[in-house]
This record gives C-alpha cells, structure tokens and sequence, in this order.
C-alpha cells in the first residue's frame, strides 16, 4: 500500500500489557510512516529499576520482545520506524536485546538509536532541599527509600534520536504525547518556536497515547447508548499529520471498535488538569478552543490546539520504597451474607491486635457492594458478598498476617465462608514529583553495537 501524502503515526501500545495484535495489523497494513509504542506508567521505571538491581541485564520493559517479533519483520518490509519508551530503567540493555533478537531472526543488523539522561536519582541525591509537588515536604524525607527518579524528557531528545538514521528508537522516561510528537517535529523541521504546530502535534499525541481508548475501548456502555462494534476486536488509531498542523485521527477499515467526535472528546479529556494549561515538556497545551470533526467513517479532524513555550523546569517522578500492604479474601452468599461478611471483618482486625501487629492504613471492602462507592444508604443487600481486607503496614510480618487470619475464617467462623485466596503480599511502590531546572539534565543519544 502507497503511503500517503501526510505522516502518519500509529499508536501500538498504551501501557506495558496492552494487546500486540492491532500493532501488528498496523505495522502491516496501516501505510503508517512510523509506529509508536508508549508502555510507561507513572510506577513502571521504578518498578523496573527494582528488576534491574536484582538483574543488571533486565529492567526494559518485559514484553518488548513478544511486541517486536510481532511488529518487527513488517516495519522493516514497509518501511515503517518505531519510536518506544519500552527501554524503561535500562534502554541500552533494550537496544542490545532488540538487535540481537533481530539479527536471529534474520532481519539483518538493524540501526538502533537509544535516548538516555532521564535518570537524574544522583542529582536529586544533591538537592534534599527540593519540595515534593504533591506534600510540600522536603525530598530529603524519600530519599533513604528512593528507589528511581526519572525527569520527563520531552520530543527534542527523540528527535535527535530519528535524525541519526535509525530503525528503532528506544528511550527511558520520555512525556506520552513527545513520543508522538517528535516524528513529526523532525519529519517537518518544526521548532520549538513554531507554537501551534507544536501543539497539534502534542494533541494528536494526547489522542494516540492510549491507543484504543480513542478508537471505543473505555468508552463502551451498551446499556448507556454507547455501543462500540466488534470490541473483541478493537483497532489501534493513527493519526494523519501534514506540515501546518493538520491532523486527521483514524483507525484501519475492517477493525473493530469506533473513531468518532465523542470518542476523541473523552480521551482528549483524560488525564487533562487544566484544559487551558497542561503542561508537557515541549509546550503548554490550550485545549479550550479545540474543536473536533468527523471527516468520514472513523475519521475526526482536529483543529484549534493553542500552546504557550514549554517551562524551565522538568517534571521528575520519584519511586520509592512505601512499606507493605497485606491482602485477604473471603466469600459468603446466601441470608445475611454482608452482616456475615462484616462480622469476619471485625474478627480478623481483632485477632490481628491481639497478636500486636499495627497498621498505617486498613481497607475494607464488600465487594459487590460497597468496594468503588462506598456503602451508601438505602442500597439493596447482595445475595452473595466477596470481603476483602487490605492493611498496609512497614513489616512484612504483619502483612502475611492479614491474609493468614482471613484465610483461617473458613473454619473459625462467621458460619459460610469459603472461596479464600492465598494471603497476598504487596511492597508498596509509591510515586511522588518534583521539578528540577531544565538545564541541570543533559539527554542524550547513543547508538548502540551489537554484541556478539
């Protein structure tokens, strides 16, 4: 298939355990110019930071290869570049693995480029003075837990990776709409001084970075009048960018799921702020006048994104090490199966301060009743009932109690508990933000040599 007249960028992944199969589609039938994989959350460099100090050559992230066996042999065929953050705490390591993988399939030895300097934990250990934006506290107070602290980079880091020539390009902790952006900032010479060219670049990024969340996956309520066809199947969007701006979001004939005006304006709408100020690495992004189109089937134009020049500062995500959280559950149905259900949960926190164990935190919930909303008052009592019972805590003692002592419910009583499961033990990998000077870090790019 001819590639259009326009760049087109396809979106492959929206978090690190989303399907590969649309991806693959894309890669080998979308025309697309260039396939974007966005596989980061907010805990995910931390957590793989903590898989790499138990495994120095891990620490990407651990489906990379499922997704670039699938995706790989048909971007090559067609010429089709991929932009990913699935390098995570350890994108040199990616790229090795990548080429390697590559060259044993017999794709030939291909040119990878690698985009590292968001790893800024050694500077941050440097300024103990720096205020965590969500508590106001000092960092000095996460740092003997600091598990990761990785800046945002932004789109002029990717770009000068894609400038060297390279196939796959493979970064750490870059923000989700640059990954989008910088492919068509380098397609078409934009600069940082070209403001509402960056901005549509940064909104269509914003439309993509959750993949089938624009094409009718989280939007789906058929009871609600929201049908999407085929949802078994969804299709992962692309968008259609030309060189003033122009963007067109879409999704392939023959998929599944649905691209239109109200799927857009929900997903243009997650995770926003403040509509007239949110801010990225590459721009702050006005969305207030945006306006969206439907342009044919499962095609929405997008026009009216505004910005203003992006800050002097990066936004940094600390992980670090927040104690434990316990976890038991049980089940009762029939008569009375939540008075039941709530007795068992007065008894396990009893037993548990019989035993001295003290906890931070404690989460009860009637699942089926009041695990999303609360109880409530005047809401019909369930039939059946799962209790869960979740304490966080500092000592892994403590919380492989809270599953123990729920499990031994089945023959301690309340009368009818069953269905436990195993105790559930969690370490705690909690996430808090700082900005530091866009000056003090210093992206860079490598590429990389395959090892033999």
């Amino acid at each position: 298939m001819p590639k259009t007249a326009t760049l087109r960028i396809g979106a492959g992944s929206s978090f690190a355990d989303d399907r590969i199969a649309p991806a693959a589609d894309l890669a080998a039938r979308g025309a697309l110019d260039y396939l974007v994989f966005e596989c980061l959350a907010e805990r995910t460099v931390a957590r793989e930071n903590q898989t790499r100090r138990k495994d120095p050559s891990k620490g990407y992230t651990p489906r990379m290869l499922d997704r670039l066996e699938a995706v790989l042999p048909a971007c090559l065929r067609n010429d089709v570049k991929i932009v990913s953050n699935m390098g995570a705490a350890n994108p040199i390591g990616a790229a090795e693995l990548a080429r390697a993988h590559a060259r044993d399939c017999g794709l030939g030895d291909i040119h990878c480029a690698v985009v590292t300097g968001d790893d800024v934990s050694e500077l941050l250990r440097g300024q103990p003075q720096l205020r965590l934006m969500e508590s106001g506290e000092p960092l000095e107070s996460l740092l003997p837990a600091m598990v990761s602290a990785n800046a945002y980079l932004g789109a002029d880091a990717v770009c000068r990776a894609i400038a060297t020539g390279a196939r796959l390009v493979l970064t750490g902790r870059v923000a989700d709409p640059s990954l989008f952006l910088a492919p068509a900032m380098h397609h078409f010479g934009w600069s940082y001084d070209d403001l509402q060219r960056l901005a549509a670049g940064t909104a269509a990024g914003h439309l993509l970075e959750c993949c089938a969340q624009v094409s009718g996956g989280c939007f789906g309520d058929r009871l609600g009048g929201k049908d999407v066809p085929d949802l078994a199947r969804l299709g992962f969007p692309f968008a259609d960018i030309d060189a003033e701006g122009g963007v067109v979001i879409g999704k392939l004939d023959g998929t599944g799921g649905r691209v239109d005006v109200a799927t857009c304006t929900e997903q243009l709408l997650y995770e926003i702020h403040d509509p007239a100020d949110y801010i990225t690495p590459d721009c702050v992004l006005d969305i207030t006048a945006l306006d969206l189109f439907s342009v044919g089937s499962d095609r929405v134009r997008m026009t009216g994104a505004r910005a203003h020049p992006r800050t002097p500062t990066y936004k940094v995500t600390v992980g670090y090490d927040d104690g434990y959280i316990g976890e038991g559950q049980i089940s009762y149905a029939g008569e009375h199966a939540l008075d039941r259900a709530r007795w068992a949960a007065e008894v396990v926190q009893q037993r548990l301060a019989d035993r001295g164990f003290s906890y931070r935190e404690t989460r009860v919930d009637y699942i089926g009743m009041s695990s999303l909303h609360g109880m409530g008052s005047g809401r019909v009592e369930p039939y059946e009932v799962r209790l869960r019972i979740a304490m966080r805590c500092d000592s892994r003692k403590a919380a492989e109690a809270v599953g123990f002592e729920t499990r031994a419910l089945h023959v301690n009583g309340p009368g009818g508990g069953g269905g436990g499961a195993d105790p559930v033990v969690k370490e705690v990998l909690a996430v808090q933000s700082v900005l530091i000077p866009r000056g003090q870090v210093d992206p860079q790019v490598r590429i990389t040599e395959l090892r033999s």
